[in-house]
């Protein structure tokens, strides 16, 4: 008998605040556990418009503690009535004017598990995130759930290959990648990177992205959010381009041996030989 995982992404267009950003989160979450899914993301900074179109710093409001933020505590509470496992990428305050864009993690029972900070922050013209947010500091955890192990790696970070090999190194065998990405600039790489980021790394990613224009600027979010497996092909049919969604899947784990057993390339690869990639 096949080892599945029914897994969900969230995908949501801007409401216009917080609040009901959240409410609609919980609702989509409560949607997917009714469809028997065991595990959950949410979209980058999911309970707020995605601000880095802008220079503001009004937009520092939004920023809360994670695990002791409200929104984790909800959170934490939705996770223990539905049974399901939740990643939350949120916007965090460390301390006064520390900031970081982080996904917590929330296992089945409610236990708050840890936390991911993107790595790699961008500041091009519509993603001005180093306004915002520090690089983070909390290297490539890998997180044991009910599930098994899962990794997160947060938009921008899903053009630099080495944070995906260590998060396979570390035994993920799903990994989530929250985005707010346009029309424009990446659409072409979106149903390229992560398929290929599956494929060397044989494990499945779960590529999640908001949609809509929002007040802020001209960023067309176009959705198409996706589960890939881990030889490149889609599991069902992507999301929608303009519309909210709930996207629920069956991930057959026993793929990801299969794979292994195929493709060795754990076994081959040379480390003793990369010492130039890592040079500052």
């Amino acid at each position: 008998m096949s080892n599945l995982v029914r897994a969900a992404l969230v995908q949501q267009r801007w409401t216009g605040d917080k609040d009901s950003m959240i409410a609609g989160a919980v609702d989509a979450i409560g949607t997917a556990a009714s469809q028997g899914a065991q595990v959950v993301c949410l979209q980058e900074l999911f309970y707020g418009p995605y601000f880095c179109q802008v220079q503001d710093a009004d937009y520092y409001s939004y920023t809360e503690g994670i695990p002791d933020g409200p929104t984790t505590k909800l959170l934490q509470e939705v996770a223990e009535r539905h049974g399901i496992v939740i990643v939350a990428p949120m916007y965090e305050e460390e301390q006064a004017g520390v900031y970081y864009n982080t996904a917590a993690v929330i296992d089945a029972d409610g236990k708050y598990l840890g936390k991911y900070r993107k790595n790699h922050i961008p500041q091009v013209k519509g993603f001005w995130e180093k306004f915002y947010f520090r690089p983070g500091n909390t290297g490539y955890p890998v997180f044991d759930t009910a599930v098994g192990r899962i990794g997160v790696y947060i938009c921008y970070d899903r053009h630099f290959p080495e944070g995906w090999r260590a998060l396979g190194l570390a035994g993920a065998k799903i990994v989530f990648n929250p985005s707010a990405t346009s029309r424009g600039l990446s659409q072409y790489l979106w149903r390229l990177e992560q398929p290929a980021a599956a494929v060397a790394n044989e494990y499945y990613v779960g590529a999640i992205n908001r949609v809509g224009v929002e007040p802020l600027g001209d960023n067309d979010f176009y959705g198409q959010t996706y589960f890939v497996d881990p030889r490149g092909e889609l599991v069902g049919d992507a999301a929608s381009d303009t519309e909210d969604e709930v996207v629920v899947r069956d991930l057959d784990m026993d793929k990801l041996g299969e794979v292994r057993d195929l493709w060795q390339f754990y076994r081959d690869r040379r480390p003793d030989s990369y010492d130039s990639i890592v040079a500052p």
